[in-house]
């Protein structure tokens, strides 16, 4: 009679059973060493294992059948002499008096739609040059791109070769243009014109929800993991080949890297796309949380949730970002639904990629929520927004506090936010500021802690939001540019949605996980067409990245902000903007936001300051025009005032005073 799930995870969680069968080696999965091939598979309650080899990665009948070997901790192995790099593979277990086939879940490679996994020698998947390849020289601010690799160059106004469109080969070309025109730039040069220094991926691992035979127009963002340590086949060139998405993987992040782009990967380790997984066929119900009634515990709301918790669950997942960092040279990673993993592993995490990295050097941020509740073990603290300062300082989350008090909740469609006519949110944009640091143990650890935004693939759009609550064309444009001038002069990491720069739109859709590519694509056309809100966001990220006040990540970090002031619809602040140990170019800053629809007249500190950014233009600090004693905001703007202390003017002879 098989075990309920229930009984499996009462065996799973004794003491006996964590003796007897955890296993702290290194090699599951198949590798090829100087010696041959290995085999290994954790599967400590299979009765017998069977490997099979296919010269095909999805059709054909095995030609070469093995009897694994039982090792000790639960691990079976094959061992041959041979090398059988490009040999396609998969088990049959007998457990439970059942037949049981299974591709690898330690797999490196694998064929058409993961059913079968591969060994590959991984030295000759890499292009020239990989081995030299490293990221660029990290700057001292954190600008997040996110996008998606078929929307990024699916689109003809992109200008990118027909075959590579909506692969990981369209991002190997720096001279793509509108229609070709050779005038105005996309793809990559538009990106180095922008300003950003992270491209954040959507999920590029192995995922269930497209049929990489099928049709090139299907479409989904791609959080259904089925191989976590294999590239997604519908981006190659050739999804048959197990080697090809590998190499042109890497290709795209060599690429991006000598481009001056770092690139963070959004892993989505808190579920499988189907409980009928290759953890739940080889060992049954251990790496998912069951509740104590029996039932299947669905915080994910995706139908499973993984259990972190678990030793050897914990360990998949550290070596797998481990891996990652490795073999395809990321440098930062983004957890989908952060909140339903444990606090202790993600410590781990953070401590592993610092020693082997340097400290902070790889960025480590997510989700710090779940969709519901989850049935986690062994009283384990959940990496949530509520336990925040249990995890590591370089360790980020996602601020939806920062998000709505900007332009009002992601979930209630018509509930307005500061830039859009809701009252009384001054107090909270004040914290937003300050990425909600300061004393009291319910604060933020520190500005790295943060990830500032107003718009992800998540949720409707910046602009599809405001169309739902300001009818106005025209104020709504002047909402949308004060929404982005908030948040780019908060505290923290700044992080956008592709395309919020000119102004992106689903049609509305909430959540389109699956709409249409023609939905989805990025329009380079509608780039160019909102030039001016695109220069807007260019001059922004352009001064940040001169604004070590705001730039600034360390604990004391909020100190830095001062001189808050408030009234209805209105905040001003004032910013320490000097850099330890050198000159910046303001040493203090006044910045200030009005979303109210009438002009507002502020008075300034002593002294004359220049002006550097206003609601319409954010290049004034090229060549700033200066006022003293008072300054009028224009209606639902932001200002962005900059000041030389005295000891740093110019005397009468030219000299620094």
């Amino acid at each position: 009679m098989k075990k309920t799930a229930r009984q499996w995870k009462d065996i799973y969680s004794s003491l006996e059973f964590e003796k007897k069968y955890v296993y702290e080696g290194e090699g599951l999965g198949a590798l090829i060493t100087e010696q041959g091939t290995f085999f290994r598979l954790w599967s400590p309650f299979a009765e017998e294992i069977i490997l099979n080899l296919y010269l095909d990665g999805s059709k054909g009948e095995a030609f070469e059948r093995h009897a694994m070997k039982r090792c000790e901790k639960g691990v079976w192995q094959y061992r041959t002499e041979r090398n059988l790099h490009g040999i396609y593979y998969d088990f049959t277990l007998q457990m439970e008096n059942s037949t049981v086939f299974s591709a690898d879940p330690y797999a490196r490679a694998c064929g058409i739609n993961g059913q079968r996994s591969m060994v590959v020698d991984l030295k000759k998947t890499d292009p020239e040059g990989w081995e030299e390849d490293s990221p660029p020289a990290k700057e001292e601010e954190t600008v997040i791109y996110e996008l998606h690799v078929k929307e990024f160059s699916w689109d003809e106004s992109g200008g990118f070769p027909k075959e590579t469109r909506g692969k990981y080969r369209a991002f190997l070309y720096n001279d793509t243009t509108l229609y070709s025109d050779g005038v105005h730039p996309t793809g990559i040069p538009y990106l180095k014109k922008l300003g950003v220094n992270y491209v954040q991926l959507m999920p590029v691992y192995d995922y269930g929800s497209v049929d990489e035979t099928g049709e090139e127009t299907e479409f989904n963002w791609g959080y259904d993991p089925i191989n976590y340590n294999v590239p997604e086949g519908s981006y190659s060139s050739d999804p048959a080949a197990g080697e090809v998405r590998i190499r042109e993987l890497k290709e795209m992040i060599q690429s991006l890297h000598r481009h001056g782009f770092r690139v963070i990967m959004d892993v989505v380790y808190n579920h499988t796309y189907s409980l009928d997984s290759w953890f739940q066929r080889t060992v049954p119900w251990y790496f998912y949380r069951v509740k104590e009634d029996g039932e299947i515990s669905d915080g994910s709301g995706c139908g499973n949730d993984i259990a972190s918790e678990m030793p050897m669950c914990g360990k998949y997942i550290l070596e797998s970002v481990l891996y990652w960092a490795e073999e395809y040279h990321i440098d930062g990673f983004r957890f989908d639904l952060m909140g339903l993993l444990d606090v202790d592993l993600m410590n781990r995490i953070r401590r592993a990629l610092d020693e082997k990295y340097g400290k902070g050097e790889k960025l480590l941020f997510g989700e710090p929520w779940a969709a519901d509740s989850t049935a986690i073990a062994y009283e384990k603290e959940q990496a949530l927004k509520a336990n925040i300062r249990s995890l590591d300082h370089n360790t980020g989350m996602f601020c939806d506090d920062t998000r709505d008090a900007i332009k009002g909740s992601s979930l209630e469609i018509w509930e307005p936010g500061f830039v859009n006519g809701a009252q009384k949110m001054e107090e909270q944009i004040l914290r937003s500021v300050c990425a909600w640091c300061g004393d009291g143990e319910d604060h933020v650890k520190a500005p790295s802690q943060v990830i500032t935004y107003v718009s992800s693939h998540d949720n409707q759009t910046l602009w599809d939001k405001l169309c739902q609550t300001t009818k106005d064309e025209a104020l709504r444009k002047r909402e949308y540019r004060l929404a982005a001038g908030i948040y780019m002069t908060c505290q923290g990491n700044l992080f956008f949605l592709s395309g919020e720069e000119f102004a992106r739109t689903k049609d509305g859709i909430e959540d389109s996980y699956n709409a249409p590519i023609g939905i989805n694509r990025l329009d380079w056309k509608k780039a160019w067409e909102e030039e001016e809100l695109v220069d807007y966001y260019r001059g922004l990220i352009a001064l940040r990245k001169q604004l070590p006040g705001l730039c600034d990540k360390k604990t004391s970090a909020w100190k830095r902000i001062h001189g808050q002031w408030k009234k209805e619809g209105v905040v001003s602040f004032l910013v320490d903007n000097r850099k330890d140990g050198e000159n910046s170019s303001w040493d203090i800053l006044k910045v200030s936001y009005n979303s109210r629809k009438e002009p507002q007249r502020l008075t300034l500190p002593e002294g004359e300051w220049e002006i550097l950014a206003d609601g319409q233009n954010s290049f004034l600090w090229k060549k700033p025009e200066t006022v003293e004693k008072a300054i009028t905001m224009e209606p639902v703007s932001m200002l962005v005032l900059g000041q030389k202390r005295p000891w740093r003017r110019r005397d009468n002879k030219g000299k620094s005073a």
